[in-house]
């Protein structure tokens, strides 16, 4: 990456660090958590800390047009801004150390006096080419197929370098401390068949299929004849040939045009959070219409909690546009107005601690390969999705479960076991929902 240097005027011993330093105490209420290292190759923090690079005044001018989340990812993603050093420890340290509310008179203008002197006040740059710029009426078909495109379409190489064999591209589930990644994400797929209570002849939908790796599992694992539905033209390519010769159909449908029901069973699988605060209730009710009466529906879906609804401003620019996370009592709350009754909700928040730790490994080993095939601004923005969603996922800040619902007949009866722990048995003897799946 090339490095930009700015202007440089008559800066006072200390250099820019010193003149940045006064703003850094008021911001974190004392020493800063991080070092800084200036453009003019001044510094100034803890020694023994990530240190925070500014390669040019450029970084200043993007911070204080969008103070906060936004402003610090531009200026990460345009490569003003780097971090030397374990970037997941540097975001933990700073959020760990930043104080709530603006900041004190004193503090902003100790910010305009640095930035006058530093030569970096005025108009910021343009944000990097990659930030999302949707057009059209919110979650509109042709809106919704952008924003998936957006994220989903990046690649189908890119994405084989990050996620398993399988390419499964939700939280997985370690059944046992001692899986890799891939055994992890087949007991996750394993889980969600058996909570489905599939067996051979059944139809299932899938919907938001993703690359195929439900479809397939359910089809050759369970026996079930499958129909998956995505809105990512790259994923149903992949997912087609990974499924040639099963009992799978793989349509590019949007979830308000899906056909051919009722299912005996509907899975959707990290799905939910792309239809939106508005749309979520029109979703709901297609998953009822959708499944037959006493058949089951799991929704696996992350939620956020009730003082930061949404996305996130990075996550809804620059990976999911339109996007919307919401407490997982809200959403349970919109599945039974739909007509659901909720018979099971897992969390599995930490699973998806561990799910990223292992993504952000694979992605540091082929760092080289993925900047080949997706460039250097994507490269920067993954690292900071995987480090920041990572840490949101460990701090409790974001969740993610699996709800089971199921639709009741026409009597209210919801043919599920009398046993909880029999939610997941199979017709074949397999263990329950939580046990083990067949080898």
């Amino acid at each position: 990456m090339t490095t930009r240097t700015g202007p440089r005027p008559a800066i006072r011993e200390g250099g820019a660090a010193a003149l940045l330093r006064p703003v850094l105490d008021g911001l974190f209420g004392g020493a800063p958590p991080v070092r800084l290292r200036a453009w003019d190759g001044s510094e100034t923090g803890p020694a023994a800390a990530p240190t925070v690079v500014l390669r040019s005044p450029d970084a200043l001018r993007r911070l204080v047009s969008a103070p906060g989340e936004l402003g610090l990812a531009r200026a990460y993603v345009a490569g003003d801004l780097d971090v030397d050093g374990d970037l997941l420890d540097g975001l933990r340290r700073v959020r760990a150390a930043a104080r709530a509310g603006r900041p004190s008179p004193a503090t902003l203008l100790a910010a305009a006096r640095a930035l006058l002197v530093l030569g970096a006040a005025g108009r910021p740059p343009a944000p990097p080419g990659g930030e999302a710029r949707l057009r059209g009426r919110l979650h509109s078909r042709a809106r919704d197929g952008a924003a998936i495109a957006h994220h989903y379409d990046l690649s189908n190489d890119f994405y084989a370098l990050v996620l398993d064999p399988r390419m499964v591209y939700s939280c997985a589930y370690w059944e046992r401390p001692d899986l890799d990644l891939a055994q992890a994400q087949r007991a996750k797929l394993d889980l969600v068949c058996r909570k489905l209570g599939l067996r051979p002849g059944m139809r299932l939908l899938d919907v938001g299929c993703g690359w195929g790796a439900l479809a397939v599992h359910a089809a050759r694992e369970y026996g079930a004849h499958v129909t998956g539905v995505t809105l990512s033209r790259e994923q149903a390519s992949a997912a087609r040939e990974r499924a040639a010769g099963l009992p799978v159909e793989i349509r590019l449908r949007h979830y308000r045009d899906i056909g051919g029901g009722p299912y005996d069973a509907v899975a959707s699988i990290e799905m939910g959070e792309h239809v939106g605060r508005r749309g979520y209730p029109g979703f709901a009710a297609a998953l009822h219409r959708l499944v037959r009466p006493r058949g089951r529906v799991l929704v696996q879906q992350m939620s956020r909690g009730a003082r930061a609804p949404g996305g996130g401003a990075f996550i809804e620019r620059y990976i999911a546009p339109d996007m919307h996370m919401r407490p997982v009592g809200e959403t349970i709350a919109l599945l039974e107005s739909a007509g659901l009754e909720v018979a099971d909700v897992h969390g599995l928040r930490e699973h998806y601690v561990r799910t990223v730790q292992e993504w952000r490994r694979t992605f540091e080993d082929r760092h080289e390969e993925i900047v080949a095939v997706a460039g250097e601004e994507t490269a920067r923005v993954w690292r900071l999705y995987l480090a920041g969603g990572g840490l949101a996922f460990e701090q409790g800040r974001m969740g993610v479960d699996q709800i089971l619902a199921v639709r009741p007949d026409a009597a209210g009866r919801s043919g599920l076991p009398p046993a909880r722990s029999d939610l997941g048995s199979t017709a074949d003897g397999a263990e329950g929902a939580y046990g083990t799946g067949p080898s």
